[in-house]
């Protein structure tokens, strides 16, 4: 995979490590991908409360 500066600065933006850091370490992938998934997550709960007070 091609890696751009701008995918560099949202990692470090985001999770303030850079992409590299994020490759090299396992332990550094499962956090970010536990936070990417609570994230998504909580933003699905989000849409859901939303979509049910637009209906009623």
């Amino acid at each position: 995979m091609h890696y751009t500066l701008e995918m560099e600065k949202a990692m470090q933006q985001s999770h303030k490590m850079g992409y590299v850091e994020y490759k090299r370490k396992l332990n550094n992938r499962i956090a970010v991908e536990k936070r990417r998934q609570q994230e998504y997550e909580q933003c699905k709960r989000m849409v859901a409360k939303i979509d049910s007070n637009i209906k009623t």
